[in-house]
């Protein structure tokens, strides 16, 4: 599931993939299960409220190297 992203376009991080998601941009939405709640807890409900699909990674630092990042990532999203 994550190899899509890796050609995709796409945002990463919670304050570009927010925007997306509140601009109804985004497709699909990945949220890593180790990012605090406090981080992600907005852009969660935001999808719920747009039925964006969320698909949750494992950790940020697989979702980090999905995109092509060296660090992890919280949050990123398909557009």
């Amino acid at each position: 599931m994550l190899e899509v992203l890796k050609n995709s376009n796409k945002t990463v991080g919670l304050k570009q993939s927010m925007k997306a998601v509140e601009a109804l941009k985004a497709k699909q939405v990945f949220i890593a299960k180790d990012a605090d709640e406090r981080v992600v807890g907005k852009i969660k409900e935001l999808c719920v409220k747009n039925n964006i699909p969320i698909v949750y990674v494992d950790t940020m630092k697989q979702l980090g190297k999905a995109c092509n990042i060296d660090v992890g990532a919280a949050v990123a999203c398909l557009l």
